[in-house]
């Protein structure tokens, strides 16, 4: 028996149009969601408390990525832009550990910097830094002999001096592990720190959960306000 050549009907036609334009409109979504995450914004949230009392655990920020570094999503391949970061700006960068999260922390010697610590003191360039983000005051017994920051890197800090991984341990940050800097903070929740650790998800969908049926545990007074 012949096959039919019985041409589709206009309804069969006019499905096959929607489920295209269909497509269409979500391949572009994903196409645009793409762009915006590897070149102007991410979203982050704060796992540790090393930058206390700027960030605390569990603030989720928008951190623009435009003019520091472009990438594309899921490849690890990236380009660094044009923009240079200044001292005291805070910047979020690669991890200088294989398999660790992103680092926020805040820039104190740039490119060509003497940096010395004195009783707990940054001198740079001979001149003590004023720091009045520092959490606590910093610990007198520290003392560091001084360094000179190399040509394309710096040199970086938390804020919560005493309990932050940072330069004075595992060095400098090239330029090209810059990925941005925050720009504000867009929700503030207080949970357990184990909600926000890699991994985590079940912690984490229950620190929203709660977020939901008790507003009491959003830190309101800390929602859209600018670094």
């Amino acid at each position: 028996m012949a096959a039919s050549n019985t041409p589709p009907t206009p309804e069969v036609l006019a499905a096959r149009e929607r489920m295209l334009r269909e497509v269409r409109g979500w391949l572009w979504v994903i196409l645009a969601f793409l762009f915006i995450q590897g070149t102007l914004v991410q979203a982050r949230v704060i796992p540790s408390e090393s930058m206390v009392k700027t960030l605390l655990i569990g603030d989720h920020v928008l951190v623009s990525r435009f003019g520091y570094d472009a990438e594309v999503p899921f490849t690890g391949l990236h380009a660094t832009l044009w923009r240079t970061p200044q001292r005291q700006q805070m910047i979020v960068f690669h991890a200088p550990l294989p398999g660790h999260p992103d680092f926020v922390k805040r820039i104190i010697g740039m490119p060509g910097d003497t940096l010395e610590i004195r009783a707990g003191i940054v001198w740079v360039n001979g001149k003590p830094l004023t720091e009045p983000y520092l959490a606590d005051t910093p610990d007198a017994w520290e003392n560091r002999k001084p360094i000179t920051v190399p040509s394309d890197s710096y040199f970086v800090m938390g804020d919560n001096r005493n309990n932050s991984y940072d330069s004075r341990f595992w060095g400098f940050v090239p330029r090209s592990a810059i990925v941005g800097t925050p720009l504000f903070i867009y929700l503030s929740l207080d949970a357990p720190s184990d909600a926000w650790q890699p991994g985590h998800i079940r912690e984490r969908l229950s620190a929203y959960g709660m977020a939901l049926l008790h507003p009491g545990h959003v830190r309101w007074q800390r929602l859209f306000v600018p670094f």
